[in-house]
Formats: C-alpha cells, sequence, structure tokens
C-alpha cells in the first residue's frame, strides 16, 4: 500500500485514529482528512479520491457549513454548503440516500437541482447550487456543481448521510 501524499492529505496513525461522533450517537474512525490550509470561500472545494475500497458515507455540520465525503475513514472530499433558511430549515440526523436523479427540476420552487441525492420522502436532497455568501435553500443541501457530479459518481443508494446541527442564530 502506498502511503497517502502528505501535501494532499493529513493521515493518522495507525491505532490512533481520532472517532468522530454523528447524530444518531454512533460514530466512526478517520484515518485520513484532506490538508486545507486555509479557510475554503464559497465555491471551492476540495476532491482526492483513494484508490482504497471502503464504503462511502457523508458528514455535513450544518454550525460549519462544511461537507465531507468518507471513504471508509479517508476523506476525499470537502467543500462549503449552503442550506435551508428559516422558514424551511435543513432536517438533522442520519439518512440514508434514497434515490439518485442526475436532473431534476423542482416544480414546486422552479429551480434546477443537478446530480440530486434524495435524503427524504419530503424532498430534501443534496444537489449542485451556486453556493455564496448570504444564500440558502429550501431544506435541501447545495453544494458546489462540479464537487456535486463528483460525489454523484462515487455515491450510491442506501449510503449514510449525517447532517449535524447548526445550534448558532442565523
Amino acid at each position: 500500500m502506498v502511503p497517502p501524499d502528505s501535501s494532499v492529505r493529513i493521515a493518522f496513525p495507525r491505532g490512533r485514529h481520532p472517532r468522530i461522533a454523528l447524530p444518531d450517537g454512533s460514530s466512526r474512525e478517520i484515518a485520513s482528512l484532506l490538508r486545507v490550509d486555509r479557510a475554503m470561500r464559497y465555491g471551492e472545494f476540495r476532491w482526492n479520491d483513494l484508490p482504497r475500497a471502503g464504503p462511502i458515507w457523508v458528514r455535513i455540520d450544518l454550525a460549519h457549513q462544511l461537507i465531507s465525503v468518507f471513504r471508509g475513514g479517508d476523506e476525499i472530499g470537502t467543500a462549503l454548503v449552503l442550506f435551508g433558511a428559516d422558514g424551511k430549515p435543513t432536517p438533522t440526523g442520519v439518512f440514508p440516500v434514497l434515490s439518485k436523479s442526475k436532473q431534476h427540476r423542482s416544480t414546486q420552487y422552479d429551480a434546477e437541482m443537478p446530480h440530486a441525492l434524495w435524503l427524504t420522502r419530503d424532498g430534501v436532497a443534496i444537489h449542485a447550487s451556486q453556493v455564496r455568501y448570504g444564500s440558502a435553500t429550501h431544506g435541501c443541501i447545495g453544494v458546489p456543481p462540479a464537487f456535486a457530479q463528483r460525489l454523484f459518481d462515487v455515491i450510491s443508494p442506501r449510503d449514510l448521510v449525517a447532517i449535524l446541527p447548526d445550534h448558532s442564530a442565523r
């Protein structure tokens, strides 16, 4: 096995992998994180998939507006996100991906939702969006379009998405 490139990721020593908590009380072991040396700007992301096998899972931290995509214990993608406005909050918890739709148009909001990953039966999804300061969604998670395409390509129905709450006042 080739060790991860330290300029791209931070690898934790075997036997000393940190664990991160999920909203359902479970936790996941983290083997490596992508190296992000400065605060990302809206619309930016990092993606560095590893050739290793492992289940895909996603952690969304609403308090920090951050999505992390993992393959097993290795973070392969991270980006800033948009999420629900006060009138239409984003639900929190652990959700399996119910289905995927490459090109979807919301009739309710008259909006394109490319690379949609459906998390709830009432329409909450992760999808491509123009991620910019001051914007919000109607309960969905908006991610940069190129990031959404990469996520769409690696994730499958039943893969888990954990959404942690935003405890700050918006």
